[in-house]
């Protein structure tokens, strides 16, 4: 490795994003533009470590086969027998525990950054694999829905097609969908949202979910807001975790009062969002939204925006 990428500084970008969109249990997500975090990499002579992490109040693992930034790129560096290594320093923009996919942005964005100082630059797809590792140090479990949207952009649907080989379709959408989100103050562990899940499913709950996939799925495919409307449904998974969720069923029922077109949990919670079909609608659910706070006296942030359609990118490069 010469001095100059011994030197080299390169920082990346992930967004936030919505796992589930209600419909699709770890194989949907759509891509936030407001909040993300930020990796910024060099190079090491072997392994990985985490110089710094900020952004946060409650301290992450700085150990980094127990972070998801960490160990994504351990897995690069076996994947692509890499005869150096990286440093990192991580930015935190996503509340932690918040259902945003604050785990998958920190993978996705120390891949892509890594991604610079290496011969041969890897795609998304294989980007993708070694942060959905990454990933899985959160959940548990490999999965791709908050991971897929990060790296991508937009809305993805993630297919898992054998033990280690995934498929990411990057999904079309009307461009007047917009996304209301409410993020309480409060903390929901991924592995913890997982593990209080029935792990059996009734046949005509799964029958009423799989038609709300693929009213969804068409809906999109055709612009078809018909279809869309109320097909952004949970019947299976929300109603296990809603309960996590302080005043959720009022959240629920001030959104679909205004007309949007659904409404659920992001991720595994405790944030909650709603889609909506043109930002009069979503700005009035903030709103909605908003007058709840002195009733509840409840502490959460809003956000009303578009659908992020870019996903990671770099954010400098010094060289």
């Amino acid at each position: 490795m010469g001095k100059e990428s011994a030197n080299r500084k390169v920082s990346a970008f992930a967004p936030a994003s919505i796992g589930n969109v209600a419909v699709g249990f770890d194989i949907l997500g759509l891509a936030l533009p407001m909040l993300g975090d930020i990796v910024e990499v060099s190079i090491s002579s072997a392994g990985v470590t985490i110089e710094e992490i900020t952004g946060l109040e409650v301290p992450l693992p700085s150990n980094p086969e127990k972070n998801t930034a960490g160990k994504a790129l351990i897995e690069m560096i076996k994947g692509e027998k890499l005869d150096f290594g990286f440093s990192i320093k991580i930015k935190k923009g996503i509340p932690l525990g918040s259902g945003m996919g604050g785990s998958a942005a920190s993978a996705v964005a120390a891949v892509v950054a890594a991604n610079e100082f290496l011969t041969r630059k890897l795609n998304k797809e294989e980007l993708f694999n070694y942060a959905v590792q990454g990933e899985a140090v959160a959940s548990g479990v490999a999965h791709g829905d908050n991971v897929a949207p990060a790296l991508f952009g937009g809305i993805t649907l993630c297919l898992k097609q054998n033990l280690d080989r995934w498929k990411v379709v990057e999904l079309p959408y009307p461009k007047d969908i917009y996304c209301t989100i409410l993020h309480p103050h409060i903390v929901v562990e991924t592995k913890m949202a997982r593990a209080i899940l029935q792990k059996d499913i009734a046949l005509s709950k799964h029958i009423e979910q799989s038609s709300h996939l693929a009213s969804f799925l068409v809906g999109l495919y055709n612009g078809d807001w018909d279809l869309l409307q109320g097909s952004v449904r949970d019947v299976i998974i929300e109603p296990q975790r809603s309960s996590l969720i302080p005043h959720f069923d009022l959240f629920k029922k001030v959104a679909w009062d205004t007309g949007c077109l659904g409404f659920s949990i992001s991720g595994a919670g405790p944030s909650v969002f709603a889609l909506s079909q043109g930002q009069t609608t979503a700005k009035s659910l903030l709103e909605k939204w908003q007058a709840l706070k002195q009733k509840l006296s409840y502490n959460f942030d809003l956000w009303s925006c578009e659908i992020d359609c870019c996903g990671a990118r770099l954010m400098d490069v010094n060289d």
